[in-house]
């Protein structure tokens, strides 16, 4: 399983915060402990007691997984005036990520490209590519000038593979090269 992370962010599922993480060949979220407003409201009213009697921890803490190779589809549909649901239909399963309008369109093109295997899991491994014909040396390819580079760097960005930091590193650096 891949241990580096293609995009992060936070939504929320079932009502509730959650820190989601989606990876070459899994989905996965978590759900903090914590407490409910319901849950709080009821510890104050009755002095403490249903806090005692029922206990301070969340019963919808926890995780959940689900592998890219289980996913359906993925569906946007607007909820509100600042949020989006991003819908992932899996076997069995649909989950609603509540993400920021400018958030979704990000992760559904991710969640895609896996899906259809533009971006090659860890049980994906490239094909075998054919031996090479022996063929004259080609000519030396001219570098990509600065210009081409920050445009791929910005397309590897909006893409969602690069974070911002990530871009606007790599941009610092190529712009000192000049």
């Amino acid at each position: 399983m891949s241990s580096t992370a293609l995009m992060t962010f936070k939504s929320h599922i079932e009502g509730k915060n959650a820190d989601v993480a989606i990876y070459q060949d899994r989905i996965e979220w978590s759900r903090p402990r914590g407490m409910s407003a319901k849950k709080l409201t009821a510890g104050l009213l009755t002095g403490g007691a249903s806090l005692l009697a029922t206990g301070v921890r969340s019963s919808d803490a926890g995780t959940e997984m689900i592998p890219v190779r289980n996913i359906a589809s993925v569906v946007t549909k607007r909820d509100g005036l600042m949020f989006t649901k991003v819908v992932v239909v899996a076997s069995g399963n649909n989950i609603d990520f509540r993400v920021p309008h400018d958030a979704a369109p990000r992760i559904k093109a991710l969640l895609t490209d896996l899906i259809l295997g533009r971006i090659p899991g860890a049980e994906q491994a490239p094909a075998p590519a054919p031996a090479p014909a022996p063929a004259p040396a080609p000519a030396p390819q001219a570098a990509p000038t600065p210009v081409e580079q920050l445009r791929q760097l910005a397309d590897l960005r909006d893409a969602g593979i690069l974070s911002d930091e990530e871009f606007t590193t790599k941009k610092a650096e190529i712009l000192a090269r000049m």
